[in-house]
């Protein structure tokens, strides 16, 4: 089974490579997305809800890291929920391409940012460590983190780190692409 495919710009819902855009935002910018489509970017927890909730929606997550190293992940399954339910992430299917499964922790888990607190017995893992996602008990990734420019052992688990890439926390990759696409 071939595990590669190809799809256009407008089906990326989340891009790091650079730095130039800041990701530590607020709920409503979350909700509605910001950057631009061919830089860094959010697609919205809205236009990606709008767009998974009924239809089946597969996940790629592309990396690099700052010594060329590139990997994959694929879920056969993804979807993101209503926001009456925090836009809860719902991923399954894992195949590995190189880069492991971050995602397995944050599965099942209510969208946090740091003007949006998750509760009085819940850490606010996006105020607390930089980066609005699908966290519980915080993270095992942090796309949307602090961009490192690679290793920064001052800045543990702040940045935008894949764990299971190194098994590192502290170590930002160069690029996270995170696209979707149809299922067949």
């Amino acid at each position: 089974m071939n595990h590669i495919f190809y799809i256009n710009p407008s089906q990326v819902i989340q891009r790091r490579m650079d730095g130039s855009v800041n990701f530590y935002r607020p709920w409503n910018q979350y909700k509605r997305g910001f950057g631009n489509e061919e830089g860094e970017y959010w697609l919205g927890l809205e236009n990606m809800y709008q767009l998974t909730r009924n239809r089946k929606y597969m996940l790629r997550v592309d990396l690099e890291n700052f010594d060329g190293r590139i990997g994959f992940t694929l879920y056969s399954s993804f979807s993101v929920g209503p926001e009456r339910d925090g836009y809860k992430l719902q991923v399954s299917g894992f195949t590995d391409g190189g880069a492991g499964d971050s995602l397995f922790f944050h599965n099942d888990q209510r969208f946090t940012t740091f003007g949006n607190d998750p509760g009085p017995d819940v850490m606010n893992c996006a105020k607390q460590f930089l980066g609005a996602f699908w966290n519980a008990d915080c993270h095992f990734t942090n796309p949307n983190g602090v961009y490192l420019w690679g290793e920064d052992d001052t800045r543990y688990t702040i940045g935008n780190v894949w764990s299971s890439w190194n098994n590192n926390w502290d170590v930002g990759m160069k690029s996270i692409s995170m696209r979707i696409k149809r299922a067949s």
